[in-house]
């Protein structure tokens, strides 16, 4: 049998409409989002939806709230987030927990990148010119 593959919902048209709402949205990248992604954020960025880009970031972590955490091996990608037909699909693991002492951890490794704490003694600032560009900045 065939499969039929739907088209999936745009993650960056849901942290938008999110953020529309009133949830706060911090997102670490580690390089410039691709063609698509980066148009829809130059139209549309709402105040409270914040794109910090660090080029040694490859850590995937999702927290709500500060009472749930998802950390996994997953890119924000098709294939990563399984919406590409079955045989295309990347294998990924991760962990969903509510654990505060977990979510304590990766909170504190979070802000301690996105405060730019480690910028000043990067081995990679020939990449990163501006700590911690923003999409507006990303303009090329």
């Amino acid at each position: 049998p065939t499969s039929t593959c739907h088209q999936a919902r745009s993650v960056i048209n849901h942290l938008i409409n999110l953020a529309k709402t009133g949830t706060e949205i911090r997102v670490l990248h580690a390089g410039v989002p691709t063609g698509p992604a980066i148009h829809q954020l130059r139209q549309e960025l709402p105040p409270r939806l914040m794109i910090r880009r660090c080029p040694r970031v490859h850590a995937k972590a999702v927290i709500v709230d500060a009472t749930m955490l998802y950390l996994g091996s997953a890119n924000l990608t098709g294939a990563g987030l399984g919406a590409k037909a079955v045989h295309r699909r990347n294998f990924e693991l991760g962990i969903r927990t509510q654990s505060p002492h977990m979510i304590d951890q990766v909170m504190s490794y979070f802000n301690t990148i996105w405060e730019g704490l480690h910028c000043e003694g990067c081995g990679r600032r020939n990449i990163c010119p501006v700590p911690l560009e923003e999409p507006k900045l990303l303009s090329a």
